[in-house]
């Protein structure tokens, strides 16, 4: 059985994907494929971007709208169009709605035949609220999909919205980290939830921690909830052939260092001054194989500033590289030795399966989806949260035995092409829509049948 779903049910390869492959089991309310009414148009810059959605649907693949909240974030485009790329194409169709903007990559989705609508919802939730869901209502009704595909806490309303506006088949998927949020809220995330559940056909959470919390504090029936973790695209990723790139500002990379890299945004809970600590403590030390030590943090945010400053504070910022956000990630984790993950929580995976993919061992603290993903001792070492010194000493173990980075590192890709490939990942939520939308192909049943 796949590791990564509760349950089970054999399916058929969806668009010569490879061999059958077990997928979540949907059960509960299965309604077929909405025909909906024809209702309203969309006014105002949303108007134009629906041409034809709506008309011929009885011809044409069932629809699916996913809702997101900008495509501006990379994981939110990376995820959601490797999704829409490996589905085969003869059954479904999609649509994007934005809820704050397009991002730079609309002219590229629209080639794929991708419609993208901009919901342009005001960021504070102003005055605009109440005209957002009414927009997103006659778009809706304009689309009129067989099933709405909302993510986050920012995606709930939709469900209502979606509701109202006759869409049957209502998807809600987990990917963030809310689950921690203290205080007020994490409160109001719960109970929005709590209140939305009976909308809401088919929950997807991303790791183990967010299915559990989903089940226990939400009150989502457990056959109601699968857990589909990320996909990664092993060919993007992948090992590098030859020497490293010569990369960041003259003179940190040369013959014989040893790059510890991370990437991430850099807030508290990412805790990268962790990383940075272990880092000093590690150059300040006689052994000669940490004078080959050199640090990367890609990615920008507060606590970026903060790092930069123990850095030139130690004198060590010659030493380190800390770019800011990059889109080049791929050439940058060839360019590592060794991948570390410090954060206090974390239920997104694309960064773990990314360095996995790029035949890096990894260092990550035992926290949410971290200690489903690395093996300690096989692909990686867990150390607990907020610890230099161990996070130090398992960044050492690495850069004083290369044969065990170098070991580590086969392993970990190995893992994440028999188990996290982005086909495995699309036939699982092929399976969910399968259900959902009654699809009867050879091999594939209803679950309730």
């Amino acid at each position: 059985m796949n590791p990564s779903h509760r349950h089970a049910q054999s399916f058929p390869d969806g668009a010569g994907t490879g061999a059958p492959h077990p997928a979540a089991a949907v059960t509960g309310s299965l309604a077929g494929p909405s025909s909906g009414p024809a209702g309203g148009t969309c006014s105002g810059s949303c108007g134009d971007a629906l041409p034809g959605l709506a008309s011929g649907a009885a011809a044409r693949p069932r629809l699916v709208a996913h809702l997101v909240d900008t495509l501006a974030s990379a994981n939110t485009e990376s995820d959601l169009l490797n999704l829409i790329r490996h589905l085969p194409g003869e059954r479904y169709r999609h649509a994007i709605l934005c809820l704050r903007d397009q991002g730079d990559y609309e002219a590229g989705l629209r080639e794929q035949g991708i419609e993208i609508v901009n919901l342009h919802q005001c960021i504070d939730g102003g005055s605009g609220g109440m005209a957002h869901y009414l927009r997103l209502y006659r778009i809706l009704r304009s689309l009129r999909p067989d099933l709405i595909h909302t993510r986050n806490r920012s995606g709930l309303p939709a469900q209502l919205v979606a509701a109202l506006a006759g869409v049957r088949l209502r998807v809600h998927a987990e990917h963030g980290r809310e689950l921690a949020w203290p205080g007020r809220l994490g409160l109001r995330g719960r109970l929005w939830r709590r209140m939305l559940r009976p909308l809401v056909d088919h929950f997807i959470a991303v790791s183990s921690d967010l299915q559990q919390w989903l089940i226990e504090a939400i009150g989502a029936e457990p056959a109601r909830v699968s857990r589909i973790g990320h996909g990664v695209d092993s060919v993007q990723f992948h090992p590098r052939l030859g020497p490293a790139a010569a990369v960041g500002p003259p003179g940190f990379m040369h013959d014989g260092v040893f790059v510890i890299g991370s990437i991430g945004r850099m807030d508290d809970s990412a805790s990268h001054a962790t990383l940075v600590d272990a880092f000093l403590r590690l150059i300040a030390s006689p052994h000669p194989a940490h004078q080959r030590l050199r640090l990367m943090i890609v990615g920008d945010g507060p606590a970026r500033a903060e790092c930069q400053a123990m850095l030139k504070r130690a004198g060590a910022d010659a030493r380190a590289w800390l770019p800011g956000a990059r889109s080049d990630t791929a050439q940058l984790l060839r360019a590592m030795d060794l991948f570390v993950l410090p954060s206090l929580f974390e239920d997104r995976s694309n960064a773990i399966l990314e360095a996995m993919a790029s035949g890096l061992p990894v260092v990550a603290t035992s926290v949410g989806c971290n200690a489903e993903l690395v093996h300690a001792g096989f692909t990686g070492i867990l150390v607990p949260p907020l610890s230099a010194e161990l996070l130090a000493a398992a960044v050492s173990d690495y850069c004083r035995i290369p044969e065990m980075a170098a070991r580590h590192g086969a392993r970990a890709r190995s893992q994440v092409i028999a188990q996290h490939s982005m086909p495995a990942m699309a036939r699982d939520y092929l399976a969910v829509y399968d259900a959902l939308t009654g699809f009867a192909g050879p091999g594939n049943s209803r679950p309730d049948a």
